[in-house]
């Protein structure tokens, strides 16, 4: 019953916090998971964001969902997307028909560009930390090259960024491993294969 509730609070905070959208909701959901709870490490949690960005939908549920269920299984699939999706649907109800009646105030624009900068630190924050361990297993060069082929296909070419992870998740899957090469060399010198 625990994991439970801990499960509605996460996917609850990160639902109802993530103002904009899935992408500002993802540091959230990060927090939630890797620092609150400790359900994955920073590793994993870049594997899940990665795979469910190739996948179609909102990022926020597909993760609820995935997550949900390694902790506690469908139940915990099924309490995990509710949480993150229904308070939303309801709050979005409550404030598009109270905000419509205000839609033209100044507040109500103040509103929206006063949290702007707050989703930029989020993300940026994530976006470092994901380079940092990409950079701890990749190296400097290979990790900057990466970004800068990144950027230059997503803003200057236009290929979709899902078609772009996909690529990256396949070579890191087909590509030889040379940790793995290495060992099996080094077993076939000692004579144990």
């Amino acid at each position: 019953m625990k994991t439970h509730l801990q499960l509605f609070i996460a996917f609850f905070r990160s639902g109802m916090l993530g103002f904009g959208g899935g992408p500002s909701a993802i540091p959230l959901v990060h927090k939630e998971v890797v620092k609150t709870f400790k359900w994955m490490n920073d590793d994993e949690f870049s594997d899940v964001l990665a795979l469910g960005n190739t996948l179609p939908g909102p990022i926020n549920t597909k993760m609820a969902g995935y997550i949900g269920y390694r902790v506690a299984g469908v139940p915990g699939m099924l309490n995990a997307v509710l949480s993150s999706i229904v308070p939303t649907i309801f709050l979005m109800i409550i404030l598009l028909t109270t905000l419509a009646s205000f839609k033209d105030q100044p507040w109500v624009a103040g509103m929206t560009r006063g949290v702007m900068p707050i989703v930029v630190i989020l993300m940026a924050v994530l976006t470092w930390d994901f380079f940092k361990k990409s950079k701890q297993s990749l190296g400097w060069i290979v990790s900057i090259g990466l970004i800068v082929a990144s950027f230059i296909l997503i803003e200057l070419v236009h290929v979709h960024p899902g078609l772009l992870i996909a690529l990256l998740l396949s070579y890191a899957l087909l590509k030889p491993d040379k940790k793995k090469n290495e060992e099996n060399k080094g077993q076939k010198e000692r004579g144990v294969v």
